[in-house]
């Protein structure tokens, strides 16, 4: 199943190693240093020209971040609703 991220991004849920949401997950100075050497590295995608709201994991080959406008409710939100569509 793939996980709509905003504007034409989406992601494989299988690949998700987890959403999270900026504000409070970037307190962690060890998520700053991830954050920014990810930036560094160009694996982060940013989706939306929106103020950023939460950011996703990949663990796909470029262990890709995507920083985007959603919060992490409204992607929880998406997430529960394609698992309820794939177990009918």
């Amino acid at each position: 199943m793939y996980l709509h991220l905003g504007q034409d991004t989406m992601v494989n849920t299988n690949e998700l190693v987890g959403i999270f949401d900026l504000d409070t997950a970037s307190l962690s100075k060890k998520t700053r240093e991830f954050l920014a050497k990810a930036e560094k590295e160009g694996r982060v995608v940013n989706t939306s020209t929106e103020l950023p709201k939460s950011f996703a994991v990949t663990c796909n080959a470029n262990k890709t971040v995507y920083v985007n406008q959603l919060s992490t409710p409204t992607l929880k939100g998406r997430i529960d609703a394609l698992a309820s569509r794939g177990k009918k």
